[in-house]
C-alpha cells in the first residue's frame, strides 16, 4: 500500500487574505461568522487544522446587494475547481451540483455554507461569510461500495493531496475568480461555472422536481415542471445565523 503524504506546514496565503486557524474541533463557518459580527476587516480565511478535511470559511464586505454578492459563491466554487485542476490527477473529473455541492468523478464530494448579517435581497450586507468543506480522507472504518454516491479525494486517487495544500492553492483561485467578479460581474463566473454542470438540460430533483433549464445572468435557477417554469434564487443557499 503506498504510504500516505504528510505535510505540517501551515498554508500560506496571497496578499489581500489572511488565514486564521482554528481546531479541527471548531467549526470555521461560525467562526467567521462570529468575527463578522464583531466588524473584523474582510479578507479572513478561518481553516481549521482537520487533516481529514479542507474546512476553510471566508468573509466578505460587499458594496453590492445581496442578491448580487451572492454571486461570489461561484468564484469559490470555480476556486475550488480549479485548485483540484493544479494539485489533482488530470483525469479526475469536477462538477458543480445547484447550488452549493460539489462532485469529484461523479460522487458527491464536498458543499458551500452562506451567512449574511440580513436575508433581504435588495440590501447591502455588512458581511457575508462563504464556508466550504472538502472531504479529503475517510474517517473511521468506511466502505466505500456502502456509499458509492459520495467519495473522499483519497478515494479517487488523490493521494498526495492534504488540507494545508489544498487551502493555500484554494485561496488563490479563489482570489482570482473573486477579482474577475468584482471587475467584470457576473457574465464570465456564470459561464465558466455552467460548463463545470453536467446536469444542466437534465431532470433533476433538488431542490425540486422538474427540468434544469439553468440559470439566470445572477445565478438563480430555472426549473421547469411541466408548462411551469420557476425560478429558484441562489438566496436559497443563506443560512439563518442568531
Amino acid at each position: 500500500m503506498r504510504e500516505l503524504y504528510v505535510d505540517n506546514s501551515p498554508p500560506s496565503f496571497p496578499p489581500l487574505l489572511r488565514g486564521e486557524p482554528v481546531p479541527a474541533a471548531i467549526n470555521p463557518f461560525d467562526k467567521a461568522i462570529a468575527a463578522g459580527m464583531k466588524g473584523e476587516d474582510p479578507g479572513l480565511i478561518v481553516y481549521s487544522q482537520d487533516e481529514t478535511h479542507m474546512r476553510v470559511a471566508i468573509l466578505f464586505a460587499p458594496d453590492i446587494s445581496l442578491s448580487k454578492a451572492l454571486g461570489g459563491s461561484f468564484a469559490v466554487a470555480l476556486g475550488l475547481a480549479d485548485s483540484l485542476g493544479a494539485l489533482a490527477p488530470p483525469e479526475l473529473a469536477v462538477h458543480f451540483v445547484w447550488p452549493d455541492r460539489f462532485k469529484v468523478n461523479g460522487a458527491l464530494c464536498g458543499h458551500l455554507q452562506v451567512a449574511a448579517s440580513q436575508a433581504e435581497a435588495s440590501g447591502i450586507p455588512d458581511w457575508l461569510v462563504i464556508g466550504l468543506s472538502v472531504p479529503i480522507m475517510p474517517t473511521g472504518v468506511q466502505d466505500p461500495g456502502r456509499t458509492p454516491d459520495q467519495t473522499t479525494l483519497h478515494d479517487e486517487g488523490c493521494i498526495d493531496i492534504t488540507a494545508a495544500r489544498l487551502i493555500e492553492s484554494f485561496a488563490r483561485h479563489m482570489l482570482v475568480w473573486m477579482n474577475r467578479f468584482e471587475e467584470e460581474g457576473m457574465a464570465p463566473l456564470h459561464d465558466a461555472w455552467c460548463k463545470k454542470c453536467d446536469s444542466i438540460g437534465e431532470p433533476v430533483e433538488t431542490p425540486e422536481p422538474g427540468l434544469f433549464l439553468g440559470l439566470d445572468e445572477d445565478g438563480n435557477m430555472l426549473i421547469r415542471n411541466g408548462n411551469d417554469t420557476r425560478i429558484i434564487p441562489l438566496a436559497t443557499l443563506l443560512e439563518a445565523t442568531s
